[in-house]
């Protein structure tokens, strides 16, 4: 299990400096690049290196908000009649950077992804980069060494895995302004990547459903006290909600900005800025509107002992996901503060087009 972990967490660190990695499945091999990372240089560079033109890879998603013919696929595989260019990528891969002239559209081949052009996309998106990548088939015999290689399976699996390999590796008390009697657990995967962490307000009695909340990480709102969002506002909330009952548990999960991560969340800040809703800036990117994954959180809720919830949250895909995965929701309780001028619009848009119930 570990070293399927660590190749894929490889995999990530070389595509997040722009570097190629060979993506296999059975005798069907693609070098691939980040569609971010992608330079003149590395195009030519990963053109000679296969001996193919390069194509690009996109989320369905995307291609339906160019308006590309084919795009009904959850996944395309884009070429061109002339090899692919820097401009005509990020065209295709990144409303901020999308500059005119338009490339023509109509030349452009699309045609429905393999499960190896799949995994390629999401190994884009664990490496929290935009979800596209450059590719080029390289033959069977052909000889990379120096390229990273990582199986599909392996992708595939990759987030299912980790989250089943969580373990508790740190705990302290750590007396918190709303709630001192509380302590921090911290739960790492094997493949030593990004921790999720436990906020233990007093002792959870096992025996009976323990209030907890499934908090996403989110830097803007919690540490800075961004107004754009609810979540500051839910965290320390959700934190004197248990304090006032005694005891609870908010887990406190690495999945920034819905888990699109913190730079893209960004983007979708300035997109939103230019007039789309939070949901439509997600799918403007080419992600769907929710990338979340709450198999950590019901693993950590084993870990530490708890399999009934008094689950506070507005989200009723979060019930669904914890029941999906073994943990027994025995009530929604309601998570619910005042707007603002800054966050009105995108409560509005949760709860129409996201379906939270406020």
């Amino acid at each position: 299990m570990s070293d399927t972990l660590i190749q894929v967490d490889r995999a990530i660190s070389e595509l997040r400096r722009g570097a190629t990695v060979l993506v296999c499945a059975g005798d069907f091999r693609v070098l691939m690049l980040a569609a971010e990372a992608v330079t003149p240089e590395s195009l030519e560079q990963l053109g000679t290196e296969s001996g193919h033109s390069p194509m690009l890879v996109m989320t369905g998603t995307r291609a339906k908000v160019l308006g590309l013919k084919g795009s009904g696929a959850s996944t395309c595989v884009v070429s061109a009649p002339d090899c692919l260019d820097q401009h005509t990528i990020e065209f295709l891969t990144d409303p901020i950077l999308a500059k005119l002239p338009a490339p023509d559209l109509f030349a452009l081949t699309i045609s429905t992804a393999g499960r190896v052009e799949q995994a390629c996309v999401t190994l884009a998106k664990l490496s929290r980069l935009l979800p596209a990548a450059v590719i080029a088939p390289v033959a069977a015999s052909a000889k990379m060494a120096d390229a990273t290689t990582v199986q599909a399976a392996d992708i595939e699996t990759y987030m299912n895995t980790a989250a089943d390999s969580l373990r508790l590796v740190s705990q302290a008390r750590v007396p918190l302004e709303n709630a001192e009697n509380a302590h921090v657990v911290a739960f790492r995967p094997r493949d030593g990547g990004i921790e999720h962490l436990a906020i233990v307000v007093g002792e959870p009695d096992l025996t009976q459903p323990v209030l907890v909340r499934l908090h996403s990480e989110c830097f803007t709102g919690d540490l800075l006290g961004s107004m754009r969002c609810d979540c500051g506002n839910q965290l320390r909330g959700a934190i004197t909600a248990m304090q006032a009952a005694g005891t609870g548990v908010l887990l406190y999960l690495a999945q920034e900005g819905r888990g699109i991560g913190l730079v893209n969340k960004l983007r979708a800040y300035q997109l939103q800025d230019a007039g789309l809703d939070t949901v439509d800036a997600n799918l403007q990117l080419g992600f769907d509107s929710d990338e979340r994954n709450y198999l950590p959180a019901a693993q950590m809720l084993r870990l530490l002992g708890i399999s009934k919830v008094r689950l506070l949250t507005n989200n009723p895909i979060k019930v669904d996901a914890l029941t999906r995965h073994g943990i027994d929701v025995v009530e929604r309780v309601p998570h619910i503060f005042p707007s603002n001028e800054h966050n009105d619009s995108y409560l509005k848009t949760k709860a129409s087009k996201s379906g939270h119930m406020f």
